[in-house]
């Protein structure tokens, strides 16, 4: 395992003790990073049209499509610390 794979693994951790919940579009971008770090492009139907928060989620994760796992990893890693501090 990567040092920048322990890093995200440790700050996904992490991620769940901020000291308050970010605004949902925040949510919704750390989401989709993690989605896109730790398994890679969206994959899957997107969920039915009535399912507001899995659309949502879908769309935050699809956005990030073609980009690096690392690349979003970082970001993530990145984001979870503005949050943080």
């Amino acid at each position: 395992m990567s040092t920048l794979d322990q890093e995200f693994e440790a700050t996904a951790a992490a991620a769940q003790s901020l000291p308050e919940r970010p605004d949902n579009d925040t949510m919704l971008k750390l989401y989709g990073l993690y989605k896109q770090g730790s398994k890679g492009d969206v994959s899957g139907e997107k969920p039915g049209f009535f399912d507001f928060v899995g659309v949502a989620k879908y769309e935050a994760w699809e956005k990030l499509k073609g980009m690096d796992q690392d690349e979003a990893k970082q970001q993530y890693i990145d984001l979870v610390k503005s949050l943080q501090s």
